[in-house]
């Protein structure tokens, strides 16, 4: 089977300093994996290349077999790449059912019709009211952003990802600024995603991380120093040196 996603020899550079260097992977349909490593690694960087905010100074992305390395955003959009990033970017003014709505709307191509009017059309509103209802928050529809708690805005940015019917999504730390106990609620909402949905997760909560992922990247001083099972990830020698050490002792006395 082709891959959905597929990164060849992806080389980031600004100047002189080496961001990423010479990164391959490929992610399928239905894949869970996850994008660890330590601070400054190049993670974050890296999936501004594969989403098209940056284009690599070396080597090719690939979609669905075809060559996007000069895609634009919204072209990756349309043809089904999707992110969601580490720091919320929602209308805080706007509902919940209207932040979605926009991204249904404008993958309809329908943003010039009346906004209000629009959000509550019956093709707009049985797709918001859909991926509201997966991700459990349904019930929120009618609340400004501004009145949600932060986890429920996590959530919300997942919703919009999903607006965009994705065949691959990049989750950039889906977690972030959500407090220790209430992140499992997040990966609930994940793994109610379709599972014909390819997920790539940069996150570096590791509980959440070996809780979700059948596949570990782990990417250090920019390199891809390796690609296996959650199970196996730990065992590794220069994994341990580069990240996880003392998470990785844990696990094996655990």
């Amino acid at each position: 089977m082709n891959p959905l996603l597929e990164l060849r020899n992806v080389s980031k550079s600004f100047g002189g300093l080496h961001v990423n260097r010479d990164v391959s992977f490929s992610l399928g349909k239905g894949d869970r994996v996850a994008l660890i490593g330590p601070n400054g690694a190049g993670k974050t960087t890296l999936v501004n290349v594969i989403s098209g905010d940056l284009a690599p100074s070396e080597g090719r992305v690939f979609f669905e077999g075809h060559d996007v390395t000069q895609v634009s955003i919204p072209g990756r959009v349309q043809q089904g790449l999707a992110r969601t990033f580490q720091i919320t970017r929602l209308f805080a003014t706007l509902t919940v059912a209207e932040n979605v709505a926009l991204a249904v709307m404008q993958r309809k191509g329908i943003t010039r019709r009346f906004f209000s009017a629009a959000t509550f059309a019956p093709e707009v509103r049985e797709e918001w009211m859909h991926i509201l209802g997966m991700l459990g928050i349904a019930h929120l529809f009618h609340l400004p952003v501004s009145r949600l708690a932060y986890g429920q805005q996590r959530l919300l940015d997942l919703a919009i990802g999903l607006a965009l019917t994705p065949k691959v999504l990049l989750l950039d730390e889906p977690a972030a600024g959500v407090p220790h106990d209430e992140a499992p609620k997040i990966l609930e909402a994940i793994n109610r995603l379709p599972s014909d949905i390819a997920v790539l997760m940069i996150d570096h909560d590791m509980d959440l991380v070996f809780r979700f992922a059948k596949r570990v990247l782990v990417l250090a001083n920019g390199r891809l120093i390796f690609e296996g099972s959650p199970a196996d990830v730990t065992k590794d020698d220069d994994v341990r040196r580069a990240y996880l050490g003392s998470y990785a002792d844990a696990s094996r006395t655990a």
